[in-house]
């Protein structure tokens, strides 16, 4: 019997680099299905929304979002991460991850985890990127930590009061998310955006999102590692400059803002697109990691390729292309 004929038609196309697609898409209240060959949302009313999956960096599935097998397993080839978050995205309850992680880079984020020195180096690279300066010589890692909180803390007393907004501190549960106030409830929006698309770029890297160097013990460690050098730069404006517009009843650029969550996702989106976010974050996590000064250790012949592997891949390390 002679070999399977191939499917007529174009073949699949390449996914596309995490650096040129768009950040982040929110999506709540429907069905996320395949449709005709196309990845949908489908709501309520039975009404289908085109969504174009391989041109995202992930999408944040809020509240009241069903999701198919086809569509999983094509966001999945398209390498687009999917992220279930409470309302708001304030909450991270599961993540898929867009391609298979390399060996190589785990073992590398583990060493350097593991090793006291260089863990501390790498420490004292994020504390740099973030602030702009040396870290304070013969500090450890705990007081590092001590030092950023309270500049972080004193960070954000500044640009509440750059933007007009009266601020009590951050200050807020996920679980009671209309208990916040205004500033805190537009912060997690902002912060949120940025978690997701960092998570992906982690993974999109090869790396794992639990294994942090300045913040551990959470799902999200070098999620936060990574993310917290740009948020201020970022996000952070964004949500002081809603916040400030709800709490004085002003227009914000010429029109009132009525959904502050969402008019903070739409201006982190423009900052995302300012900032080149996309592409810079895979670069900003292999130089954060290089400060530890240990090789990467060397793949074996046995392990696994990477998904999509190809003459020429257009995707980025670990990631699906």
């Amino acid at each position: 019997m002679s070999g399977a004929r191939p499917l007529p038609g174009l073949p699949p196309p390449r996914p596309i680099p995490i650096r040129e697609r768009a950040s982040i898409l929110f999506v709540e209240r429907g069905r996320l299905d395949v449709l005709d060959g196309a990845f949908v949302m489908v709501d309520e009313g039975g009404v289908r929304t085109h969504i174009p999956v391989g041109g995202l960096v992930c999408l944040m599935l809020e509240p009241g979002t069903r999701v198919s097998h086809a569509a999983v397993a094509l966001a999945a080839r398209a390498g687009t991460l999917l992220i279930w978050v409470g309302e708001a995205g304030v909450r991270l309850y599961a993540a898929g991850q867009p391609g298979g992680a390399r060996a190589d880079r785990l073992l590398l984020q583990a060493r350097l985890a593991l090793d006291e020195d260089a863990r501390l180096r790498v420490v004292r690279k994020m504390y740099a990127l973030r602030f702009g300066e040396e870290a304070p010589s013969r500090r450890s890692i705990d007081q590092l930590r001590g030092i950023e909180g309270a500049r972080v803390r004193e960070t954000y007393k500044l640009l509440a009061q750059r933007h007009g907004a009266k601020w009590n501190g951050r200050v807020y549960d996920p679980g009671s998310w209309d208990m916040a106030d205004v500033v805190n409830r537009c912060l997690s929006a902002a912060t949120a955006a940025l978690y997701g698309i960092t998570e992906a770029a982690v993974l999109a890297a090869g790396y794992a999102p639990a294994i942090g160097f300045l913040h551990t013990g959470k799902p999200q460690s070098f999620v936060y590692d990574i993310a917290d050098i740009l948020k201020f730069e970022t996000v952070v404006p964004e949500a002081f400059r809603v916040a400030a517009a709800i709490q004085s009843g002003r227009p914000l650029e010429g029109r009132r803002v009525e959904d502050p969550v969402a008019e903070v996702r739409r201006r982190c989106r423009d900052a995302f697109r300012r900032a080149d976010i996309l592409a810079r974050l895979v670069p900003l996590i292999e130089e954060v990691l290089s400060a530890g000064g240990l090789p990467l250790p060397t793949a074996t012949s046995e392990a696994m390729p990477i998904a999509f592997d190809g003459p020429g891949g257009t995707g980025d390390a670990g990631h699906r292309g």
